[in-house]
């Protein structure tokens, strides 16, 4: 890794239906192997299917979904004198939205439904709704941080 100075932030070009920059980032996070035009069928089919389901707006469930997913406080490690702490610290606002992301898909890929399309509607709905395991994992996270706020001392 360069110590020579931060890599620079890339931009990200707007998706091509909704012009939404986040959702741009979500499809890219959702790719596989660069095929973005399989992951852009896959969340527009998704977000055709939120609006059939639930007669909803699709791009709005979309935010609120990412909006309750994102981590206020989370944990990192940090060595002090040969132990290790669990220190919890705020999350920038960038990592919030990459961690809900993440969080989503990888909630989304693991739910039971038969294609993809169902399994992202199905968690963006309730991650919207605030349930699902997108949800639980960022109230563990909480959790976890909490349970270690003796340690927040440490913090740097």
């Amino acid at each position: 890794m360069s110590r020579r100075h931060r890599a620079e932030k890339r931009d990200v070009i707007p998706d091509a239906k909704f012009g939404d920059l986040v959702l741009a980032k979500f499809m890219n996070s959702l790719m596989y192997h660069g095929k973005k035009s399989a992951a852009e069928s896959i969340i527009y089919g998704a977000f055709d299917q939120m609006e059939k389901k639930a007669n909803v707006d699709p791009l709005r469930t979309f935010h609120d979904a990412l909006e309750n997913v994102m981590p206020a406080i989370e944990v990192r490690s940090r060595r002090v004198g040969g132990a290790t702490y669990q220190v919890p610290v705020e999350v920038r606002p960038d990592r919030r939205k990459a961690l809900a992301i993440r969080w989503i898909i990888a909630a989304a890929r693991s739910r039971n439904e038969t294609t993809m399309i169902g399994r992202l509607s199905g968690e963006l709905l309730d991650a919207a709704n605030n349930r699902g395991s997108a949800v639980k994992k960022r109230e563990d996270t909480h959790r976890m941080a909490d349970a270690n706020r003796a340690f927040s001392h440490y913090r740097w």
